[in-house]
């Protein structure tokens, strides 16, 4: 069973930075796809950052430049570096796993099979 339980979320003002991790188990990350998803209230949920077993990011438009994703396999774990946040980058993040190593879809949803509890972020203005 995959289990992936989320981390590092909270409260930060406009232009600061948070690290999101994602601690993964029953599941190796360096050879799923792996993603950071957000839902803000009222919103579809969208994606952020993927990565691929090749270890290959694939970034949404509106985080590309800002957020860094990586893995590290010894701790098999998924992280999200935030740098620069702003207001809209305020809402629930969420990591997720892919049956598959790749994905020509790395950012869809309909990717993955495996998701996170999730973690709150809120950034203020």
């Amino acid at each position: 069973q995959v289990q992936l339980v989320e981390s590092g979320g909270g409260s930060v003002q406009a232009g600061g930075s948070l690290r999101l991790s994602c601690a993964a188990s029953g599941a190796t990350v360096t050879r799923s796809c792996m993603a950071w998803f957000r839902q803000a209230p009222g919103k579809e949920r969208e994606g952020g950052a993927a990565i691929d077993n090749s270890g290959t990011p694939t970034y949404a438009d509106s985080v590309k430049g800002r957020f860094i994703i990586s893995q590290d396999n010894a701790k098999n774990t998924l992280y999200l570096q935030m740098n620069s946040l702003k207001p809209e980058d305020a809402a629930m993040y969420y990591c997720s796993a892919a049956r598959s190593g790749m994905s020509s879809m790395p950012l869809s949803k309909y990717e993955y099979s495996y998701w996170g509890q999730g973690t709150q972020v809120t950034v203020s203005s």
